[in-house]
């Protein structure tokens, strides 16, 4: 069987407070890192969040 395309990744507060979403990414179509303003509930704020590797 071929391997999935798509890839998890991590979408990191910009805030530093450690709260993050994951999301699936296809690298083919979408190469450059995705940042999305979503909402943090630690600060209680919609942030900007980027994205970061899963490890």
């Amino acid at each position: 069987m071929a391997k999935p395309t798509t890839i998890q990744i991590k979408l990191e507060s910009t805030a530093d407070t450690g709260y993050f979403y994951v999301a699936k990414k296809n690298p083919r179509n979408t190469t450059q890192k995705l940042e999305f303003r979503k909402y943090d509930p630690v600060v209680r704020k919609h942030v900007v969040f980027r994205e970061t590797k899963m490890k």
